[in-house]
């Protein structure tokens, strides 16, 4: 594309919860502006791993409304407005873009999954309903259904479906997405540990779970491959790669969450089905990030 939504860095940002577990907008607040101060090239807000599937209706447009309002246009806003309801999908998406984002990451359907012909009918009557860019969900593990490369390279005809968030893991799909949409269809990568290897195969970045706490670095490993700096990377990418890892000892968004609290900010749990890490999870978590200088890093 030649005017990317974002190149480099996109958080997929938590979302803190008070004690009762209603939305924490001061941290919120406090969130945005460490990722603006540290480098982070984009928000994604309500998302995976800010626990979309447990926010209500309003409680989704609010927390989007207030990201926009707060970020300013300082950097993009993306906002996660995917369901497994074509109709919910558009009304989010509608409201996302009164709310002043700067464009849509939407799911594949989840649960009840579709065919592949149902997926560029899904998709593009929720393209059809808002005219700012669209980057699609491809998250098999969690949903079932996975985009093929050849409905990627039919999606992306429509002018508003401009990049994929690609967390299935296969990079021979990536390489086959790339060689059949070409500058037709922006990637970034949907998980950490892959973010060079895709950058390798032309993807622009990553929307990115380790990045909540480390957002200077991974911006710096996504600067470098965008430098095609790949030997630099590596050494990065190694250097960060069990702290990566470690954020998939559990269920996302459990151990980030975790992990927030451990650095110094009020991040809450997560909502109910998920539950809090087992004892000897959180003593890994934590010994990890000790590990790496993390532990109380930014406590007040």
């Amino acid at each position: 594309m030649s005017n990317p939504i974002f190149t480099g860095s996109g958080v997929a940002l938590i979302t803190p919860m008070n004690s009762d577990l209603t939305v924490n907008y001061e941290v919120l607040e406090q969130l945005i502006e460490f990722h603006i101060a540290n480098g982070t090239d984009a928000i994604i807000a309500c998302g995976t791993t800010g626990e979309a599937a447990t926010l209500s209706e309003e409680e989704h447009c609010n927390v989007l409304r207030f990201v926009a309002e707060k970020v300013n246009h300082r950097i993009p806003v993306i906002g996660g407005t995917g369901s497994n309801d074509t109709m919910t999908a558009i009304e989010l998406s509608k409201s996302a873009e009164k709310s002043g984002v700067d464009a849509l990451l939407c799911v594949t359907p989840y649960y009840n999954k579709t065919s592949q012909a149902g997926l560029i009918k899904h998709f593009t009557m929720i393209a059809d309903s808002v005219n700012i860019p669209i980057i699609l969900y491809n998250v098999p593990s969690r949903t079932g259904c996975n985009i093929k490369p050849a409905t990627y390279a039919e999606l992306c005809k429509h002018p508003n479906i401009v990049a994929t968030k690609e967390a299935s893991g296969d990079i021979s799909q990536v390489a086959l997405i790339r060689s059949l949409c070409g500058d037709n269809l922006d990637v970034y990568s949907g998980n950490d540990d892959q973010t060079v290897p895709f950058m390798s195969l032309g993807a622009l970045g990553v929307i990115s779970v380790f990045a909540n706490f480390c957002p200077k670095e991974m911006h710096d490993i996504c600067a470098l491959c965008l430098n095609n700096d790949f030997a630099e990377a590596q050494k990065l990418h190694f250097h960060y790669l069990e702290l990566m890892n470690i954020m998939f000892s559990d269920v996302n968004p459990i151990p980030v969450k975790t992990a927030m609290n451990l650095i110094g900010f009020d991040a809450g749990e997560c909502r109910m089905p998920l539950v809090p890490m087992s004892t000897q999870g959180y003593h890994n978590l934590k010994d990890c990030l000790t590990k790496y200088n993390l532990t109380d890093k930014y406590s007040k």
